[in-house]
């Protein structure tokens, strides 16, 4: 019994160690700029709203980061990590045309 409770506690703390690992990692990402190669070949953008609907006519009101698949935050994250950029930041509030609808 007492090594059941004790395998599980370790896994327990070992499962909240990563999780704390993985949050302090995201605050040392850089941001995506706007100006990066990838960025702009995507054609991302912070706003959404500042989205050009001629060049980017997939995209539609309401389309932003934080509503994503590729999105690696929690609902309220202002910036999180993506996975089009390599983990790098993005907004909440961006856009680019590799967006998909979170399921």
């Amino acid at each position: 019994m007492k090594s059941s409770r004790r395998s599980f506690m370790i896994s327990v703390v070992g499962v909240a160690s990563s999780l704390v690992l993985s949050h302090e990692a995201w605050a040392d990402a850089a941001p995506v700029m706007e100006s990066d190669a990838n960025a702009q070949a995507l054609g991302y953008k912070t706003d959404a709203g500042k989205v050009d609907r001629a060049k980017y006519p997939k995209f539609q009101t309401g389309q932003t980061c934080a509503n994503c698949q590729f999105f690696q935050g929690k609902a309220g994250d202002a910036t999180a990590p993506c996975t089009i950029f390599a983990g790098k930041l993005v907004n909440a509030k961006g856009w680019c045309s590799a967006y998909v609808k979170k399921a």
